[in-house]
């Protein structure tokens, strides 16, 4: 349980660094950041891998990179969803769904949480 709630609240101060360094990423506060990390996760845990199965195709064709196109609109669903979080395009969200990622793994590294 410890480990859950530290990963939450990593992925949490992974949104609001990357809300605060880009320019399309806007969050009202850090309450609005944890709610976030949390829709964030239950939707990578339920439609993400739906979407990856149905573009399949389109990702082999492309070699994975579609995976980035995927995690943008991922990102872009879970801001439509909480109230405080927005994004404004596709285009910042795949770049800040791959910021988030390289941030939520650093801090998971500097604390030692093993996945």
């Amino acid at each position: 349980m410890k480990r859950f709630i530290l990963s939450w609240i990593i992925s949490g101060v992974s949104i609001y660094v990357i809300a605060n360094i880009l320019s399309g990423v806007d969050v009202s506060g850090f309450e609005a950041t944890l709610i976030a990390a949390a829709i964030l996760g239950a939707v990578n845990i339920f439609i993400r891998p739906i979407l990856v199965i149905l573009t399949l195709p389109i990702n082999l064709l492309t070699l994975g990179l579609f995976t980035f196109v995927i995690n943008g609109f991922v990102l872009k669903m879970t801001a439509a969803l909480v109230t405080g979080f927005y994004v404004r395009s596709l285009f910042d969200a795949i770049i800040a769904s791959l910021l988030i990622s390289i941030v939520n793994m650093f801090l998971s590294n500097l604390i030692g949480i093993k996945k």
